[in-house]
């Protein structure tokens, strides 16, 4: 599979490769650069690398090379990690850094934009779940339906905003790496922050008020907005994980802490 692209591009493995459900990974080297070889098996990764061509190191990992289904990207070789610090004593400032990123994407750029999917298409997902389960999955997909029906500043969304896709590349800075390719409001993008940087943190009740009023302020979104968007997107998480066939527990949690505030 890497072969063709390791010729291609003069590529030395620089690493064991990584086999997700959407891709395979190489770690390589490029005239001493290291650089990450990423082979996508779903149309979703395509588009996603397509919009980091648009972004063209701006605010992302830069693209060194595309073609087809393969992309190879610059490589972060730092140790810090967003969860590190989240887990350790520096929680908010990573929130920071992520709404900061985030905003950083969802500027505007003058060439033409590449293909995007309507967020409103990703929340179709839901409607089933909300029909076959009610409770909140039916919140969720209420206040899913009243937030796209009336959007507000509709942006380019990377569409899976978490400590695990904003990575430190030394001098660069923090960037994006795996974004989804979505168009929306820009609230969307912040959601997810809330369902990580792993279970057990995310449903803690303290820690959740904490990070709202954080990432409200850095964001300058609306509190309200803010919890209606955490809410919509953790019952669509919550639906995805029932396909798959995964236990929605996290998710489920912080949809029921995002309704209670909206509730107090």
């Amino acid at each position: 599979m890497f072969e063709p692209y390791l010729k291609r591009w003069q590529l030395i493995p620089d690493g064991p490769a990584i086999v997700t459900h959407s891709s395979s990974l190489l770690p390589v080297r490029m005239a001493g650069m290291p650089a990450m070889l990423k082979i996508s098996t779903v149309s979703e990764e395509k588009n996603g690398g397509l919009l980091m061509q648009w972004w063209n190191g701006d605010g992302a990992a830069r693209v060194l090379a595309r073609e087809d289904n393969a992309i190879l990207l610059e490589r972060a070789i730092s140790n810090t990690t967003l969860t590190e610090m989240a887990m350790h004593g520096q929680d908010d400032e990573a929130s920071r850094i992520m709404c900061k990123v985030a905003a950083h994407l969802h500027a505007p750029r003058p060439q033409p934009l590449p293909e995007l999917v309507p967020l409103a298409h990703w929340f179709q997902a839901l409607e089933p779940a909300a029909a076959r389960h009610g409770g909140i999955y039916a919140h969720s997909a209420a206040v899913a339906r009243e937030l796209l029906s009336r959007p507000q500043n509709t942006v380019v969304l990377h569409g899976d905003i978490h400590h695990g896709n904003i990575l430190d590349f030394g001098a660069r800075g923090w960037l994006a790496i795996d974004p989804k390719g979505l168009l929306g409001e820009r609230g969307f993008d912040y959601a997810n922050i809330f369902c990580n940087p792993d279970p057990s943190t995310a449903v803690q009740p303290v820690r959740f008020r904490r990070q709202l009023e954080v990432v409200s302020t850095a964001t300058s979104l609306e509190r309200k907005r803010l919890l209606q968007w955490i809410l919509a997107y953790a019952g669509l998480s919550a639906a995805w994980s029932l396909e798959d066939g995964m236990q929605p527990d996290c998710a489920l949690g912080v949809a029921q802490l995002a309704m209670h505030e909206l509730g107090r």
